[in-house]
């Protein structure tokens, strides 16, 4: 049966998963709307993206 040579130690394995974290989402401030946003994503509010307008916009009810 194979046998590892040498246990990793606790520093190679801590430099493996320095990148797994689970980092909270971004968001930017639309310049039109004011809205919170995700980065490259609609404006779901005002239905556009980029200057373009891509949706209809959300009716306030």
């Amino acid at each position: 049966m194979a046998v590892p040579r040498k246990k990793v130690s606790p520093m190679k394995r801590g430099s493996r998963r320095a990148h797994d974290a689970i980092s909270a989402p971004t968001y930017v401030e639309d310049k039109e709307s004011g809205e919170r946003r995700r980065p490259h994503h609609i404006d779901l509010k005002s239905g556009k993206y980029r200057g373009r307008q891509i949706l209809e916009p959300k009716a306030d009810a």
